[in-house]
């Protein structure tokens, strides 16, 4: 019910995110969505791409420091406020949400989200019959 995605770390300095891309690119790795957050001295580059455990190695062979983490993807229909709906679900049972990114693809809203309490947001994704995707169905949508 989970995905991988890539947490990079990199040092803020011209050049490090363009390591990572071209990396990724080299190696035919397609990126699916990505955020970039910073503090002073690094920044953590988070990336969902089409082969998670190819670009873990891939990186890791060019010296880049990256980690998985299990983040959890729901779908949603494209209307205004339905993040809205959807976080206010986990809000109402008291789940937080560590960090949330969002994005289009294939014509759905997709939240990414990582939770400090994945058992009871995987309960709450079961019982509020949420459409959560997988690794091989965001990488089908992202090839459409």
């Amino acid at each position: 019910m989970t995905i991988r995605q890539l947490s990079i770390f990199l040092e803020n300095k011209a050049g490090t995110l363009q390591k990572v891309l071209s990396a990724l690119k080299s190696s035919g790795i397609q990126l699916i969505a990505s955020t970039l957050a910073d503090t002073a001295d690094f920044g953590i580059y988070r990336v969902i791409c089409s082969e998670p455990g190819r670009a873990f190695d891939v990186l890791r062979a060019a010296g880049i420091a990256v980690t998985y983490s299990d983040v959890f993807a729901i779908e949603l229909d494209n209307r205004p406020g339905m993040a809205a709906e959807t976080m206010n679900l986990f809000a109402r049972e008291d789940i937080d949400i560590s960090y949330l990114y969002s994005f289009l693809l294939g014509g759905k809203g997709v939240l990414v989200f990582r939770t400090g309490n994945a058992d009871r947001a995987r309960e709450l994704i079961i019982l509020e019959h949420l459409r959560f995707i997988t690794e091989e169905a965001l990488t089908a949508m992202a090839e459409s």
